[in-house]
C-alpha cells in the first residue's frame, strides 16, 4: 500500500511534465501555424474564391471555362515542359555533381565550398539571375564575344538564342543543379561504404552493385527531388518575365498580364490560371510527400 501511494505522486508529477512539454511543443508551432493560415491558406481561399465568381458579384465558372481556350492550355503545356526538361536535367546533373562532392574523396574544405555555393545559388533567381546570363549568354555577353572571335563560330546564328525556351531552361539550370545537389546529399550519405565491398565480395560488378542494391535505395530520394525541381520550375516567374519579357507564353506570365493590366487586366480569369497551378501543384507535393514517407520508411 505504501509503495502504491508513493508510486501515485510520481505517476501524476510525469503525466504534467509529459503534458507541459506537448504545450511547449504546440506554442512552438504556433507561429508557423499562423505563417501557414495568412501566407498559404487565405491567398488560396481568395483565389478560389475570385475564380468562382463572376463581373457580377454572383458564382460563376465563367473565368474557370476559359481556361480551355488555345492560348491558356499552351501556356500550361509549355509551363510544364520547361519544369519537366528542367526537373530531369537537374535531377540527373545535380546527382551526379552531388555524388562526386559526396563519393569523390573531395577535401572537407572543398566539400563546405560547394555546399555553400549550392545554398546561395539555389536561391539565386529572378532579375539578378536574368542578368547575369545576359551579360554572359547575351548577344554581346562575355561567353558569346569569346566564341565569336577565338573560336569563329556565333550560336546566334544557328538558331540559339537566350531568349527563348532553350535559353530558359539553360537559366533555370542554374538553380535547379544545386538545389538536387543539397536534396539529394543526404540520401547518398546515407549508402554505407561496406555494402560496395561485401557486392564486390560476393562477386557483383560495379554495374550489378548500382543496379541491384544503390539505385533501388536512391530511387525514392530521386524522384521525390525531380518532383521537387519540377514545382520549383512551375512557379517560378521573375526570371522568366527579366529575361523573355513575356514573349514565351507561360502560365506565371499570363497570370501577371490578368493582374497588373499591362496588356489585358481581368483579375478573376488571373484567379482561375492561378488556380490551375495550384492544382499543378498540390498534386506535384503530394506525390513528392508520397515518396518522401516511403523514402523515410527504408531509411534514406
Amino acid at each position: 500500500m505504501t509503495q502504491a501511494a508513493s508510486r501515485a505522486p510520481a505517476a501524476s508529477a510525469a503525466g504534467v511534465r509529459m503534458r507541459l512539454r506537448r504545450g511547449l511543443v504546440l506554442v512552438g508551432l504556433l507561429p508557423f501555424a499562423a505563417f501557414a493560415v495568412v501566407f498559404l491558406l487565405i491567398p488560396t481561399a481568395l483565389l478560389v474564391i475570385r475564380g468562382l465568381v463572376g463581373p457580377s458579384g454572383r458564382f460563376s465558372l465563367a473565368n474557370v471555362s476559359q481556361l480551355t481556350a488555345p492560348q491558356y492550355i499552351d501556356a500550361y503545356r509549355t509551363s510544364i515542359t520547361l519544369s519537366a526538361i528542367t526537373a530531369a536535367g537537374g535531377g540527373v546533373a545535380g546527382f551526379l555533381l552531388a555524388w562526386a562532392v559526396v563519393s569523390g574523396g573531395l577535401p572537407r574544405r572543398l566539400r563546405s565550398v560547394a555546399f555553400t555555393f549550392s545554398g546561395v545559388a539555389a536561391n539565386f533567381a529572378g532579375v539578378p539571375l536574368a542578368f547575369a546570363f545576359a551579360s554572359t549568354l547575351g548577344p554581346l555577353g562575355l561567353l558569346t564575344v569569346f566564341m565569336r572571335n577565338s573560336l569563329h563560330y556565333d550560336p546566334y546564328t544557328h538558331g540559339f538564342t537566350l531568349f527563348g525556351f532553350t535559353g530558359l531552361a539553360i537559366t533555370y539550370l542554374y538553380f535547379q543543379i544545386p538545389l538536387m545537389l543539397l536534396v539529394v546529399t543526404p540520401a547518398i550519405t546515407g549508402l554505407r561504404r561496406e555494402w560496395p565491398e561485401a557486392a564486390a565480395s560476393l562477386g557483383a560488378s560495379p554495374f550489378t552493385y548500382w543496379r541491384r542494391v544503390a539505385f533501388p535505395i536512391l530511387r525514392l530520394p530521386l524522384l521525390g527531388g525531380m518532383l521537387l525541381l519540377f514545382g520549383n520550375s512551375f512557379g517560378a516567374y521573375a526570371t522568366a518575365y527579366a529575361l523573355t519579357t513575356g514573349l514565351i507564353n507561360l502560365a506565371p506570365l499570363l497570370i501577371g498580364q490578368e493582374m497588373t493590366g499591362n496588356v489585358v487586366y481581368n483579375p478573376g480569369l488571373g484567379s482561375a490560371l492561378a488556380l490551375g497551378m495550384v492544382v499543378v501543384m498540390s498534386i506535384t507535393f503530394a506525390f513528392y510527400a508520397l515518396l518522401r514517407r516511403r523514402a523515410a520508411r527504408w531509411g534514406t
